[in-house]
């Protein structure tokens, strides 16, 4: 299987596609393409059908592209062809996250200052996945009406911060997150 540019206008969408792809998740892919590049060809068939790949193409064209990458996949029967439509999209939905990891990955990510809206996740998907550590910070017993958070690069770098800060007489209270 080789990679090839195919011009958009050559590439025919599967109209049994039984997957919908909404304008805000259009969007999406468009700003992944652009933040990434477009990392994941098009898949087609013999005659340039789009086997997968429908809302990657949505976003190419959204995104004035004349040609995106594509893989030709001759050697998949009709039946198999129309199977792996579905397969492709049902699989994919059947995965789950780690959401330790997933937060380390994003926390990482977020103290890098990379715009993690790119990722797809709503924000109420971020405020559950970090919903203990906002009721850890609620938890805590602080008497003053305002706070800052700083961020240390290690924990005795936030060690030196903290001992700083209380020896001035600020009242301090550690959140690692």
């Amino acid at each position: 299987m080789q990679i090839k540019e195919q011009k958009i206008d050559k590439l025919i969408p599967y109209v049994n596609n039984a997957r919908t792809h909404s304008d805000e998740q259009v969007a999406q892919i468009a700003a992944s393409i652009r933040e990434f590049g477009f990392c994941n060809p098009v898949l087609v068939d013999k005659e340039n059908n789009v086997i997968a790949g429908h809302g990657r193409l949505l976003a190419a064209r959204k995104l004035e592209m004349d040609a995106v990458p594509t893989i030709r996949l001759e050697h998949l029967t009709e039946a198999q062809r129309k199977a792996y439509v579905l397969a492709d999209n049902k699989l994919a939905l059947n995965a789950g996250w780690d959401d330790e990891l997933l937060k380390i990955e994003l926390g990482e990510l977020m103290d890098m200052d990379f715009e993690v809206d790119l990722l797809g996740f709503s924000d109420e998907e971020m405020k559950k996945l970090f919903k203990d550590v906002d009721e850890k910070i609620k938890d805590e017993s602080f008497e003053s009406q305002f706070s800052i958070i700083i961020d240390c690069s290690d924990e005795s770098e936030q060690e030196m911060v903290y001992d700083q800060l209380t020896q001035e007489g600020y009242q301090c209270r550690v959140v690692s997150l």
